[in-house]
């Protein structure tokens, strides 16, 4: 595991589920930490950095709602941090409530592994893209705030299909993107995503069927190298 990787804290009175989790998400590539209470998670809190906070709703003492809020109205350390809150509460205003108290997203238990793998992946690349507004790729510009791709300062157009393609890629220049993760960020369903990519490296590639920018990477996905 990369020193650089995301770190992430799993915070969970569910011992079984929060050693699960730090297992999962310690095999998919992040750096984890767990706390077993709002207490507990505000000390490491104090001390470390965090890319992302996993916060169980339904705590004893301080719930994870009151530490989201705590988290979000104070000065202390990682302030910015994201926040997915998990929760067996599925009513739309339960829904609202952690949102309005800057939740960045909602996962409903039971849930599947793999979806909260996907929805970390997608909190973490908008955050990236909020601090990383322009990309330069050979004569081409793309501006991940606008959606916009220049060509020499000419645009040019993209479906909305391939602009989330490219604002994931581009937000990530260098690392492989799966065809799931690209699923999720252009709403395009399995290989339909291979179609897209197609139709993407015809705009930017001047020799499409051998890519300079946008390359596959054989069983993993697909990536975009940037200047």
């Amino acid at each position: 595991m990369q020193d650089n990787a995301p770190h992430i804290l799993v915070v969970d009175d569910d011992a079984r589920l929060a050693s699960l989790l730090k297992k999962y998400l310690s095999d998919n590539g992040y750096r984890v930490s767990a706390a077993s209470n709002a207490e507990d998670a505000w000390r490491k809190l104090s001390g470390l950095t965090f890319d992302l906070i996993v916060l169980d709703r339904m705590m004893p003492g301080k719930d994870g709602l009151s530490l989201a809020r705590d988290i979000r109205t104070t000065a202390r350390a990682n302030n910015g941090v994201a926040i997915l809150m998990l929760t067996a509460m599925a009513e739309a205003g339960d829904r609202i409530d952690g949102l309005e108290a800057g939740v960045d997203d909602y996962l409903t238990k039971p849930f599947e592994p793999r979806e909260l793998l996907l929805r970390i992946e997608a909190i973490l690349r908008r955050a990236r893209q909020e601090t990383v507004s322009e990309i330069g790729f050979g004569p081409f510009t793309f501006d991940l705030t606008r959606g916009e791709l220049l060509r020499d300062g000419t645009i040019i157009n993209l479906t909305s299909s391939e602009q989330g393609l490219l604002k994931t890629l581009a937000a990530n220049p260098g690392v492989t993107i799966s065809r799931d993760q690209l699923s999720v960020s252009s709403d395009t369903q399995g290989r339909a995503v291979d179609v897209q990519i197609t139709r993407l490296r015809r705009k930017i590639e001047e020799d499409p069927k051998n890519p300079r920018y946008l390359q596959t990477v054989r069983g993993e996905g697909y990536v975009l190298w940037a200047d």
